[in-house]
């Protein structure tokens, strides 16, 4: 089986026109955010500590200076003397990039910046420490407004922070000070954000979403490093970090997909749920005929055989939850297309021998021809809600009723996300998570879709 599955940048970066209905976005974008109040900094008195690794001097005495271009004294953080955060508390620890485990010196930028951590008085699944005061220094910023969407923020001090920032860069000034990034990073388990603290406080939170899964000491949930040029930094920035965690690849060391560089078009804005095969053709027809012939067509949520559970399993499908967050509590009960799109008949038949899904992406990809690839929607979980238990010819799954952390209750209120928080999500076993995965993209593939757009990234 060959099909490209396009987890488009997982719960943070999804397109904007993707998704502006059913209560996702209110409008102009309103940010009408939940606040409570900051998390209070957790002042620890131990004694900084710089943790350095002695076999790795001949790579620290060529990095020496430019490592040294941030430093922690007393209580600031400065970069090339100049300080930027000040107050800092004595729990917290910095470390060069070239003494850290996992750093792979010979192929990170000369200037690998530092690495932030804490230590904790006692282990736990949550922390939330301050790591100084920031007044008087512009910043821009990127956060999360929503559980699976980011949005970009502005402040001078560290009482104008979001919660759940996930990138911050410090302005410059004309004194000489440069640019300072700040990156949060996963340690282990445990993922960390930024957020307001008191007092100007810059808040530094990691959590493992685990009550079982504990810490109390970290080296390299923060990372930071300095430069001239914002767009160089930030490239960088992830060429070390990448080679520091060894998790994800950059983009120029990628394939990318080849609909890339094509026009496509999502019906998600022109149909909603109500997509159906007639409509995709009309759509496909007009853009044609309007001088604008699409590469790749993408079939948004309302091609899969969905239910509530208090629904019948019927030939409909569900299809009567159409309404807006109706299709939140719904659950997959089939991998095989809805009925809209399993009685397709191509034009001229009588409809006795419906071709299906299969018959209508060959139609369609035969008659334009600019149309070479074809991709379908689908959540992560199947479905919005997962998928149902207990239907026969689909994995055995459990509804599990999922908890947001804080620093996400702090973020804005979305129908969705209130949808799924309150009937749960229908979770295959993760030790079975491939019979869900090979049995959707299977299906998808012998029917001729290309590839998918993986939603509902939490």
């Amino acid at each position: 089986m060959s099909i490209n599955a396009l987890p488009l940048l997982g719960s943070a970066l999804r397109v904007f026109y993707y998704r502006t209905a059913i209560g996702q976005l209110p409008p102009r974008l309103a940010l009408s955010l939940r606040r409570g109040s900051p998390c209070s900094a957790s002042r620890k008195k131990m004694s900084p500590e710089v943790i350095r690794d002695t076999t790795n001097d001949l790579s620290d005495s060529l990095n020496d200076k430019k490592q040294q271009s941030i430093t922690l004294q007393g209580h600031q953080f400065l970069v090339h003397g100049f300080p930027f955060l000040f107050d800092v508390p004595s729990n917290i620890v910095l470390t060069p990039y070239s003494t850290s485990l996992g750093a792979h010196h010979t192929e990170a930028p000369i200037n690998s910046g530092h690495f932030v951590g804490f230590n904790a008085d006692a282990a736990d699944s949550r922390h939330v420490v301050s790591i100084g005061k920031l007044e008087g220094i512009r910043f821009m910023s990127i956060f999360r407004f929503k559980v699976w969407w980011t949005t970009h923020w502005i402040g001078d001090k560290g009482g104008d922070l979001e919660h759940e920032t996930q990138i911050m860069i410090l302005d410059r000034s004309d004194s000489g000070r440069p640019y300072v990034l700040l990156l949060p990073l996963m340690e282990g388990p445990f993922r960390a954000s930024l957020q307001p603290g008191e007092s100007n406080d810059v808040d530094l939170c990691v959590e493992s979403g685990s009550t079982q899964v504990l810490e109390s000491n970290f080296r390299a949930c923060l990372y930071l490093l300095d430069g001239d040029d914002p767009f160089d930094l930030v490239k960088n920035a992830m060429k070390a970090v990448r080679h520091h965690l060894g998790t994800f690849k950059l983009l120029e060391e990628k394939t990318p997909p080849r609909i890339v560089d094509k026009f496509g078009w999502c019906t998600w804005d022109a149909f909603y749920l109500k997509v159906h095969p007639q409509g995709v053709w009309e759509g496909v027809k007009g853009l044609v005929e309007g001088g604008c012939p699409p590469g790749m067509v993408l079939i948004d949520d309302g091609w899969q055989s969905i239910c509530h559970d208090d629904d019948p399993i019927t030939d409909q499908e569900g299809m009567n939850r159409t309404s807006a967050g109706e299709q939140m509590p719904c659950r997959l009960i089939k991998f095989q297309e809805n009925y809209k799109f399993r009685d397709y008949c191509p034009s001229g038949q009588d409809g006795t021998s419906p071709a299906g899904m299969g018959g209508f992406i060959r139609e369609l990809k035969n008659t334009f021809k600019s149309v070479e690839d074809v991709y379908v929607w689908h959540a992560l979980c199947g479905y919005w809600g997962g998928i149902r238990p207990g239907v026969e010819g689909m994995p055995e799954s459990e509804v599990i009723k999922p908890r947001l952390s804080p620093g996400l209750q702090m973020t804005m209120e979305d129908l969705a996300v209130d949808k799924i928080v309150n009937n749960g999500v229908g979770l295959v076993p993760p030790e079975k998570a491939h019979q869900l995965y090979e049995g959707l993209h299977s299906r998808l593939a012998a029917v001729g879709i290309d590839g998918v757009k993986v939603d509902v990234i939490h």
